[in-house]
């Protein structure tokens, strides 16, 4: 036998009573005398409060400042980008998506062992049939039994009263965590959209760029045969051309896995939105205004993915008292009715009538530590579910700190980048018109009109990026976006 291995030792006192229960007090004096024995036993449970880590009393960054657009943060938030299609895709999205179908399961699965950890709370209740036939020597006997058992265990220390709390702590932290899908979905299903939507800009710009280049090329193409240019410039307005038409297929394929994104998102294949996206609205969604921002301390509440990282810890405190509950004495009672004969006809006289009742005391007196080191276990999955909600309380507020920066600052890259544009647009204007009159050379046009393409580039991206971090900002807030209130409850 190994060194490492040490038997446990176990006291159990079994009171068995047979036939016409000649002594039904004694089962009840045996329970009476365990409680007042064990009652000193009795686990104090641990605080349950877990402090949050040090929340500021306002935000650094602001929202800027807009008109209202109605409930903001409301389930109306996806009708504020004025863009139908996305509202539709959201939707799809949150009946669909099979991430979201998952974290219901697990709901299901988490409110079932709620009620598994609630009947270990009851009595159970048991039939029994049984025929035999046995020889001896030479004479021969058969045994016919049909009966019912029960048993019951007094739940003296509130093991599994802290069973069924840790369950349905575990239930209630599925329902939050079904609510965070929730909004999860719906953010990366409009990220997916307004993405798909950034590069069909991108792809536009470089079309029209393509166009100009085309222009060029055959005005050079006219020069060269008129004598007015040489080949130099001809080769210069090719390799431009050729530039820009490599930069469109690309494009197309980043256009192309943006949509078989969006489509895995709706649980759909991944070329099932072609159609639908053909149609799709010429332009970016216009993000709505943001309503009032909530105190961070408010977060916690509006979060559901914090509330789920709460109600673990209530389902950990309740493991822990229950694994400490375990560690005492467990007291049993269990009792049979049955009827016995040797014959089907026997089965029906007075006398097969048989009765038992028994009342069992259990408990572990030598286990080697390894009820202590379940205990120490189980504290320890304590504190990680609380280090786990204060690192989800931090990591909360800086999603909302870096969304508000985002927003700000992107807007002003917005703003800067359409000035850019503008100014780039009417340069190459201005150089095409200068060239043809033999004002400038061909160098400065194909300079001219490679800054209004990457103006325009920049700007399509700053402008999906903006939208992105409207989105993301929505979604670090958890304001119920596309939420319904009853989702904890459903």
């Amino acid at each position: 036998m190994p060194p490492a291995y040490k038997p446990a030792v176990h006291a159990r006192r079994p009171f068995p009573f047979r036939s016409r229960l000649r002594s039904p007090r004694l089962p009840g004096l045996i329970a009476a005398a365990v409680l007042a024995g064990c009652s000193s036993l009795q686990p104090s449970p641990p605080a349950g409060d877990t402090p949050a880590p040090p929340l500021p009393t306002s935000w650094q960054g602001s929202a800027p400042a807009a008109e209202s657009t109605g409930d903001g943060l409301a389930g109306g938030a996806w009708q504020g980008f004025a863009d139908p299609l996305l509202a539709a895709l959201v939707d799809e999205a949150l009946a669909a998506n099979l991430d979201l179908q998952t974290a219901q399961a697990r709901l299901a699965q988490a409110r079932a062992l709620v009620d598994v950890a609630a009947a270990g709370q009851q009595p159970t209740l048991g039939s029994s049939a049984s025929a035999g036939r046995s020889r001896s020597s030479n004479q021969t006997g058969n045994s016919l039994r049909v009966g019912l058992d029960a048993s019951w265990e007094a739940d003296l220390f509130g093991a599994n009263a802290a069973a069924t709390r840790a369950a349905r702590a575990g239930a209630e932290s599925s329902a939050a965590t079904l609510q965070a899908t929730r909004l999860a979905v719906a953010a990366e299903t409009a990220l997916a959209y307004v993405a798909w939507q950034g590069v069909r800009e991108q792809l536009r710009v470089a079309e029209a760029s393509l166009a100009s280049q085309r222009q060029t090329l055959e005005l050079v193409q006219a020069r060269v045969s008129s004598g007015l240019a040489d080949h130099l410039e001809l080769q210069q307005a090719n390799s431009t051309l050729e530039q820009v038409q490599a930069r469109v297929p690309a494009l197309r394929l980043t256009l192309a896995q943006n949509e078989h994104a969006l489509a895995l998102l709706l649980g759909q294949p991944p070329a099932a939105l072609s159609a639908r996206l053909a149609a799709a609205p010429q332009a970016l969604p216009r993000a709505p205004a943001l309503p009032a921002l909530p105190l961070p301390a408010e977060l916690l509440r509006r979060r559901p993915d914090l509330r789920a990282a709460e109600l673990q810890i209530d389902a950990e405190l309740a493991t822990l008292a229950q694994t400490e509950a375990q560690r005492k004495p467990s007291f049993t009672l269990s009792g049979n009715l049955a009827l016995q004969a040797a014959t089907l006809a026997g089965l029906g006289h007075a006398a097969a009538l048989v009765a038992g009742l028994a009342a069992g005391v259990d408990w572990t007196i030598f286990d080697a530590g390894a009820g202590a080191a379940r205990v120490a276990a189980q504290r320890a999955a304590l504190d990680l579910a609380r280090i786990a909600w204060r690192s989800a309380v931090l990591v909360a507020l800086q999603d909302v700190e870096d969304g508000l920066a985002a927003l700000a600052l992107g807007e002003q890259r917005v703003a800067t980048l359409q000035r850019a544009s503008a100014a780039a647009d009417e340069a190459a204007s201005f150089a095409r018109i200068r060239w043809q009159a033999g004002l400038t050379d061909f160098t400065t046009l194909l300079d001219a009109e490679r800054s209004a393409l990457n103006a325009g580039d920049s700007l399509a991206s700053a402008r999906t990026d903006l939208a992105s971090a409207h989105i993301r900002l929505l979604k670090s807030l958890g304001g119920g976006i596309g939420i319904p209130s009853s989702a904890l409850s459903s």
